[in-house]
């Protein structure tokens, strides 16, 4: 029987970002809310994220807390991070926490898409629910493990699509564009590649670049800066995630040529919304990321009642641009 906490648990792996260098696997620290105590019986979910220093994925834990908080009686939550969007054997290590600790079912956004499956495997031996959010698991390797596990996501292609789509209106056929890639070995990075590659095929815009940025932003404005300095008649960036957006806009500006060389992203995150509005990002995609978490987490309630494995859910993606905005 699963070891269970009462109170509103929330957990946090703060600590492994803010101590950067560390390469200890990120520990979690638990706190608890004085104003509701959630059943003993309740079950125990727990959110495995990527770095919570990334917006997208803070965003995503308040929606999951705001959540548990509006349903104390029906669960509690753990909440956990990794201190950056590479840290896999950090991410590996939490999950290994939570089977240790026993918890009823575990919601993850992975790393890597082959990389987490050999401890979610270990995961569902142990009786946990498993659910994939945002980064769907690599449907060979699953199948080479003998996993059913449902993805609860996006379409990213078309939400990269419909980015890519958007820029190629304002630009002309020939013109020339790069790529920041997001890991290679993430599912959801090569999906919104493939989507800007479908979009400035269709409009004959000529990729000339396309590099691993691998989500970063630092290493985006290293990346980007680079592009920019090898194609002096570069006309655009499409970055697979707003902070290497925000890196390239960065890279843009430093090269003073803002005014001819256009951004896009991926993700809606504050930072880009305002630079979208102050005219200096042109389009990202909205993929709901404070709900996100809260989809998985309703699904694995369900999975936990009835039983039985869910089928995979795709959940919305929307263009942003400065006329959505505006509305």
């Amino acid at each position: 029987m699963n070891r269970i906490v009462t109170g509103h648990t929330l957990v946090f792996a703060l600590a492994a970002i803010v101590v950067a260098g560390c390469n200890d696997a990120p520990a979690p620290s638990s706190g608890s809310s004085p104003d509701v105590a959630a059943s003993a019986s309740s079950p125990r979910i727990a959110l495995v994220m990527k770095s919570l220093a990334n917006e997208f994925f803070s965003t995503m834990a308040k929606g999951a807390e705001n959540h548990q908080a509006a349903n104390s009686d029906k669960y509690q939550l753990i909440v956990n991070g990794i201190k950056d969007e590479t840290d896999l054997s950090g991410q590996v290590s939490l999950v290994e926490q939570m089977i240790a600790q026993q918890v009823d079912a575990i919601v993850i956004a992975p790393a890597d898409s082959k990389a987490l499956v050999p401890v979610l495997q270990q995961a569902t031996a142990a009786g946990i629910v498993v659910i994939n959010i945002d980064n769907k698991l690599d449907a060979a390797v699953l199948s080479a493990s003998g996993l059913s596990i449902p993805f609860v996501g996006p379409d990213n292609k078309a939400g990269a699509r419909k980015v890519g789509d958007h820029l190629a209106s304002t630009l002309q056929a020939g013109d020339k564009v790069a790529v920041l890639e997001g890991l290679p070995t993430s599912f959801n990075g090569q999906q919104r590649k493939l989507g800007f590659e479908e979009a400035m095929k269709a409009a004959n815009i000529n990729i000339v670049d396309s590099q691993s940025a691998k989500w970063e932003m630092s290493l985006a404005n290293q990346t980007a800066s680079g592009m920019l300095t090898a194609q002096p008649e570069l006309k655009a960036i499409l970055a697979c995630n707003d902070s290497m957006a925000l890196g390239a806009l960065a890279a843009v500006k430093a090269a003073g040529r803002l005014a001819t060389v256009k951004v896009v992203g991926f993700d809606n995150i504050t930072a880009v919304q305002q630079a979208i509005r102050d005219g200096e990002i042109q389009a990202t995609a909205d993929q709901h990321g404070g709900q996100l978490a809260v989809f998985g987490i309703e699904y694995a309630l369900e999975a936990i009642d009835s039983g039985s494995t869910p089928s995979d859910k795709e959940t919305p993606v929307d263009l942003v641009t400065a006329d959505t905005l505006a509305k």
